[in-house]
């Protein structure tokens, strides 16, 4: 390759969205170049091979859904369709302590009536309190529907206070989804993005609900099929290409990316898809004062811990579990989620705390106490078990954090520079920071940059 080669549109970032974007763009034609600081793409959802077990590791446990379209569409569209598995009745066992177990499970009954029957057969709830979860949740959802901003103005626990959700729901039910699907604390996490997951993943189609597993791992899944994709049209993947900053010219359009060691590439367009404060590090010095950019600032994030256990047994046939009034809020057992034989480690799971603000400084070691710690309290059959090996990963930035402000400080696609588009999870899409936003936004910055190319 040219030592400054050129291109139609950079992308800046090799995870779901880059990625996603990039496929939209050879799609259409255009040469693309995505420029990945790691050794390898995937972003913040990528999967390696440990050495010692031949399993794949996930950097955490990424669960799709049903209504996820447009991701399950660009996984098609790459050919990665067949290494997914679908559970389209949606089952989950939650336990509230050691043989305290409740299952919501899904009827087969057209949506939402389906959701519906879960919720009233959810036995950790009094038929009561059942009866006000599922009131609660048509309530919210009708106060999305009128769509007048009351919904922005609340925190998730402030909603619960308005619909009159008994402590009980709150704690078996309410707060373990808000906390799975936003990925903060409910007394500070949005209560819009909450209504909006819900509408669309339990209280539509009955397909929209199903769990979509891989088969594989995460950047087997889509990383080797973009890759292809990109190439085939004459684009490329760079890794090891570490953005130092937009160079631009004297209409202020951005003519060149200056990479660290000096290389230039050259684009008519660019798309930054990488978090809003990688971004910010790269930007232009008279664009970060404009206010569409110098607002991204206050943006945080939210970490998520996952810890991989392997055991000397299996401990449990359940294949995903909530852990209610514990520190671990998930635990996924994955030789049943994929099939795989452990002969030497049949007890390999994972465990997820997500908002973990309080716990990602901790140590590795601190870390795996907790989690065994929880499993044994939860499932009695684990109490003799023994750790063979673990793996903490911590992702200090793993999502945008879904506060009530960060509805106004989320941009669009489109930059006050008629040639830079901005795409990424964090991107206004009406979702919280989910795969699924990352390839909406992926898909929308690239149809953007393509008609601002004529294409």
């Amino acid at each position: 390759m040219n030592e400054n080669p050129s291109c139609d549109v950079a992308v800046i970032g090799a995870g779901f969205a880059g990625l996603s974007a990039a496929v939209a763009l050879s799609e259409r034609g255009l040469r693309t170049l995505v420029l990945e600081a790691k050794p390898a793409p995937g972003g913040r959802a990528y999967s390696f091979a440990d050495a010692d077990t031949g399993d794949f590791v996930d950097n955490g446990q990424h669960v799709l859904l049903g209504c996820y379209r447009e991701t399950l569409d660009f996984l098609n569209r790459i050919g990665a369709g067949a290494k997914l598995v679908f559970h389209e009745d949606l089952e989950i066992e939650m336990l509230d302590g050691p043989g305290k177990s409740a299952r919501l499970k899904t009827a087969p009954l057209p949506g939402p009536l389906h959701m519906t029957a879960a919720l009233l057969g959810y036995k950790h709830l009094s038929v009561r309190d059942r009866l006000r979860v599922v009131w609660g949740g048509l309530k919210m959802l009708a106060m999305h529907r009128r769509g007048n901003g009351e919904l922005r103005k609340l925190t998730v626990a402030q909603l619960m206070d308005r619909l009159g959700q008994p402590a009980r729901a709150r704690e078996c039910f309410w707060y373990p989804l808000s906390i799975a699907t936003l990925n903060d604390e409910p007394e500070v996490s949005s209560s819009e993005l909450l209504a909006e997951v819900l509408k669309r993943a339990f209280f539509s189609r009955r397909t929209d609900s199903a769990f979509v597993y891989s088969r594989v791992g995460l950047s087997d899944l889509y990383c080797t099929g973009a890759k292809e994709a990109i190439e085939r049209a004459g684009g490329s993947i760079l890794p090891h290409s570490i953005v130092e900053a937009l160079e631009t010219g004297g209409d202020g359009q951005i003519e060149t990316v200056r990479l660290r060691g000096g290389r230039r590439i050259s684009a008519r367009c660019v798309i930054s898809a990488v978090p809003a404060q990688n971004l910010l590090r790269f930007l232009p010095e008279n664009a970060i004062a404009a206010p569409f950019f110098s607002r991204l600032a206050d943006l945080s994030d939210s970490p998520i811990v996952c810890v991989h256990v392997w055991l000397d047994r299996k401990v449990t046939d359940s294949a995903f579990v909530g852990l209610i009034g514990t520190t671990t809020q998930w635990m996924f057992n994955k030789r049943v989620i994929f099939e795989q034989r452990g002969e030497t480690h049949p007890g390999y799971l994972s465990f997820v705390i997500s908002g973990a603000r309080k716990l990602v400084d901790k140590s590795n070691e601190e870390l795996l106490a907790i989690v065994m710690d929880d499993l044994r309290k939860m499932i009695p059959a684990a109490s003799g078990a023994r750790a063979v090996k673990s793996i903490v990963i911590k992702e200090k930035h793993a999502t945008m954090a879904p506060g009530v402000r960060s509805h106004d400080l989320r941009p669009g696609v489109e930059t006050p520079i008629t040639n830079f588009f901005l795409a990424g999870d964090w991107i206004q899409t009406g979702l919280p920071a989910t795969i699924e936003s990352a390839v909406i936004s992926g898909r929308a910055a690239a149809a953007a940059a393509a008609k601002r190319l004529g294409g």
